[in-house]
């Protein structure tokens, strides 16, 4: 339809006089930039897909799940969860880099896959998490909080840095890379002690040794410690936040210990699309999201997985991950801290 619409035109702009062939020139042109525009005002017209860069069962595909419904009711089309595992978020969040940006493809990102897994590993990770996806929406962020052993010789933060300075103690994260790594090495820095790092696979696994004594410390989300806390299984010293979280208010911030003033390392989430994805379409989606971040429910349900909703915009996460990727990049030089 399309073709012989410009032939017509073409005809009649050859056959008018100067002036009329640039009024038929204009009216061609013009109506083909506004066919992307009236494809755009229509989006979405099919399922989306909302890619958790990890496996099912975990912080991320919880958060994922939390937020796919509400989603799909405020966009009018389903929104499938697509968990997409792999070398510590990669895999995911190359696909969603890779995959046509239309607004049909959306990531569910976080701190280590989108910006830290470059720093320790910049020539195995291909993309760049600043430049090649698009923040649309700032889910929340929570704080870590650091543990130690039911049989560690420490009841306050100040106790378990003495002893770290007198004694080789060692801390477990949920894996090399991963916010709670970095968080670890951070201490390390801040304090100037040396403490040997031990890798998991996840947090669970982490924390289960952590209550069996196999090690001293360990870094964890607030939501795979907080049931073992309450259940006195590991001791809980202080969340590594600048300032004490309303998601456990009974714990002291790392951030106003003397000598660790300012520190202020959180797990955080956002929503991104890929590079050159339609501004309009990038514009729909921001609004939508905050609409539902918006709601008390989805604040109840991400505050259960130790995440205060931030609903900021793309621009303000993409300030944020600005910020962020500073203190990334002093912890991976200073620790020296590489892919494994």
């Amino acid at each position: 339809m399309f073709n012989g619409l410009g032939k017509h035109l073409r005809s009649w702009c050859g056959k008018a006089s100067g002036r009329g062939r640039g009024i038929g020139m204009a009216i061609l042109l013009g109506g083909s930039f506004m066919l992307p525009a009236a494809a755009q005002a229509s989006y979405p017209e099919r399922p989306v897909t909302l890619i958790v860069p990890f496996a099912p069962g975990g912080s991320s595909d919880i958060i994922g799940r939390v937020l796919a419904n509400p989603l799909a009711e405020k966009l009018g089309q389903s929104v499938i969860v697509e968990n997409v595992s792999g070398v510590g978020g990669v895999l995911g969040t190359q696909k969603a880099v890779r995959s046509t940006a239309d607004g049909y493809t959306v990531l569910l990102g976080s701190g280590s896959e989108i910006l830290i897994n470059k720093l320790i590993n910049p020539s195995g990770v291909s993309y760049d998490g600043l430049q090649d996806l698009v923040p649309v929406a700032f889910v929340g962020t929570g704080p870590m909080v650091l543990v130690g052993r039911p049989g560690l010789p420490a009841r306050t933060i100040s106790e378990v840095l003495d002893l770290a300075r007198k004694d080789a103690l060692s801390y477990a994260s949920a894996g090399n890379g991963t916010p709670m790594h970095v968080a670890g090495e951070l201490l390390q820095i801040r304090s100037k002690t040396q403490m040997t790092h031990v890798p998991y696979r996840g947090a669970s696994p982490a924390l289960v040794d952590i209550m069996g004594d196999q090690v001293d410390l360990g870094v964890s989300t607030l939501a795979a410690a907080q049931s073992h806390i309450q259940a006195g299984r590991v001791q809980a010293y202080a969340v590594t936040s600048a300032e004490k979280s309303d998601l456990a208010p009974s714990l002291p911030a790392l951030g106003q210990e003397p000598g660790l003033e300012g520190f202020d390392l959180n797990v955080w989430f956002g929503l991104f699309v890929p590079r050159d994805t339609p501004a309009a379409v990038v514009e729909h989606l921001q609004s939508v999201a905050q609409e539902v971040l918006a709601s008390e429910k989805i604040k109840a349900d991400l505050a259960a997985q130790g995440i205060s909703v931030s609903g900021a915009s793309g621009q303000e996460l993409r300030k944020y991950m600005e910020e962020q990727v500073e203190i990334y990049r002093e912890v991976v030089k200073t620790a020296n801290m590489r892919a494994e």
